[in-house]
C-alpha cells in the first residue's frame, strides 16, 4: 500500500470531515471517491462506445435522443 499526499482547502477538508465517520475514516472517504470517479468513467467510457458504434451502424444520432438518453440512465 502507499501514501499519497494531498493538498486540502478549508472546504474540502469539511467535506472530509463531514463524510469521514460514514466511511470509517477520512483515508476511505479518499479511496471510496476514487473508486467512484473511476465508475464515473467508465460509465463515461462506455457511453462514448456505444454511440460510436450507433453512429457506425444506424448514422448519427440527434441531440433530442442523446439527451433522451442521459435522462434515461441519469448520465
Amino acid at each position: 500500500m502507499s501514501t499519497t499526499t494531498v493538498r486540502l482547502n478549508e472546504e474540502d477538508e469539511a467535506l472530509l470531515d463531514m463524510l469521514a465517520p460514514e466511511y470509517g475514516g477520512r483515508s476511505s472517504v479518499i479511496r471510496q471517491a476514487l473508486r467512484n470517479l473511476a465508475a464515473d468513467r467508465r460509465r463515461q467510457d462506455a457511453l462514448r462506445s456505444f454511440l460510436a458504434e450507433w453512429d457506425t451502424e444506424t448514422g448519427p444520432i440527434d441531440e433530442e435522443a442523446i439527451a433522451a438518453i442521459a435522462d434515461r440512465y441519469s448520465l
